[in-house]
């Protein structure tokens, strides 16, 4: 295998909304918001469904990866339920290898409300369900050693079982890389962060918010010269500025996509992410793994969810 992914195996729920349905349910817009299986329901129960998809931020990049031609797996827990069953077929039916077994849980399968607003912007809300729940004894080491890199997911990450479950992966893993995911996983976690991607992961995705979060600046210069004092690789993605790659003393940027008719932001780190890790898998300069992702992410974005076909 060439990447395995270990993530949220998360039922993507994707429905269009106004701004109002936003505030009047108290949601900030572009968050992800983490509530209990009662509140979901509801919120769900005032919704027309556009779209039902095996979704979770690494999972999205594993797909991508496996439609570029790829041999790419994926570890994540689900219930042995009706969305358990349909998240293990739909990713069997886009070619990655699922190497968990599903057991009967006293907790659903994860579910994530993915809400549309007009201007494309993507707001989130999840019921992690069994998702978080992960454990040092859910991780398939031979899985693991069978793979050239494994891809962990930020959102993933919590102090307990989580935290024993990615110490085990990074520890038997060839190499690893990691998305910090969103703002709010970024400063909740920020002293664990900033360990993991200064002594323990070789490749480190982040947006530019989150990434000047983490080292608590506000100025990108200092993005920069923390890039470089690093060793390690780190990616990030600056919206309509483009990305820019830091290498210790190399620094490579691209430009984004112009003209492009936005319908909906879902999945655009996700599968930047596939592009890169794509390129970089495959022996690619930095620069044409950039392009890659840049490529990919522009693709996506001009399309409901995050599934390219």
């Amino acid at each position: 295998m060439k990447v395995l992914g270990i993530g949220n195996a998360i039922v993507d729920v994707i429905c269009k909304v106004d701004e109002n349905f936003l505030s009047k349910n108290k949601l900030t817009k572009s968050t992800m918001k983490l509530v209990d299986e009662n509140e979901f329901k509801k919120l769900l129960s005032n919704l027309k469904i556009e779209e039902t998809i095996a979704g979770g931020s690494v999972a999205n990049s594993i797909v991508g990866l496996s439609q570029l031609g790829n041999s790419v797996s994926f570890i994540g827990k689900v219930n042995n339920d009706e969305l358990g069953n349909k998240y293990e077929k739909s990713l069997i039916n886009e070619k990655v290898k699922y190497c968990y077994q599903k057991k009967i849980e006293p907790i659903p399968t994860g579910t994530c409300l993915i809400l549309i607003t007009p201007d494309s912007e993507r707001t989130m809300v999840t019921f992690l369900g069994i998702a978080g729940k992960i454990n040092d004894k859910d991780i398939d080491e031979n899985a693991i050693k069978n793979s050239e890199l494994t891809f962990l997911e930020g959102y993933l990450w919590d102090e307990g079982d989580p935290k024993k479950a990615f110490d085990k992966a990074i520890s038997i893993s060839k190499k690893t890389a990691m998305s910090l995911s969103d703002l709010f996983c970024v400063e909740r976690n920020k002293k664990s962060f900033f360990d993991l991607v200064n002594s323990k992961l070789d490749i480190t995705f982040a947006n530019e918010q989150e990434i000047l979060s983490l080292i608590s600046s506000k100025d990108f210069n200092e993005v920069i010269s923390f890039g470089k004092q690093l060793s390690k690789l780190l990616v990030v993605t600056r919206g309509e500025k483009g990305s820019i790659a830091i290498q210790k003393n190399q620094v490579v940027e691209c430009k984004s996509k112009k003209n492009l008719k936005i319908v909906d932001l879902t999945g655009a780190g996700d599968l930047f992410a596939a592009g890169f890790l794509h390129g970089h898998i495959n022996n690619m300069s930095i620069k044409e793994s950039l392009e890659k992702g840049t490529e990919m992410s522009s693709k996506i974005i001009q399309k409901i969810g995050a599934r390219l076909n």
